[in-house]
């Protein structure tokens, strides 16, 4: 626990800096077909609830490719809302719209 109080402190002295963190829960190794196709397993196609014929977004950034899954108007208007308001700020957004 003292190393991590001791890197947050390191982070802070360089917050200008943009740190970006992965952390990989697994990895596979995967073959790319004859016309370019990329088989992930079943096991990732499931847990990321990929279809098929599912649009999906690939970025390239420094010799990697991530790929995203792209959700559906219905699956972001499912998701619960993580934007808190305080009754006073509810109540003078309101008035500005009365």
């Amino acid at each position: 626990m003292d190393d991590l109080n001791t890197n947050f402190v390191i982070l802070e002295k360089f917050k200008f800096f943009r740190v970006i963190i992965f952390y990989v829960e697994k990895q596979y190794i995967l073959k790319i077909g004859s016309k370019g196709e990329i088989f992930p397993p079943k096991e990732v196609r499931v847990s990321l609830g990929l279809i098929s014929n599912q649009p999906i977004l690939v970025k390239v950034y420094n010799n990697r490719m991530i790929i995203q899954k792209l959700e559906s108007v219905e699956e972001i208007l499912n998701k619960p809302s993580s934007t808190k308001i305080s009754y006073h700020a509810l109540k003078q957004l309101k008035s500005e719209f009365d």
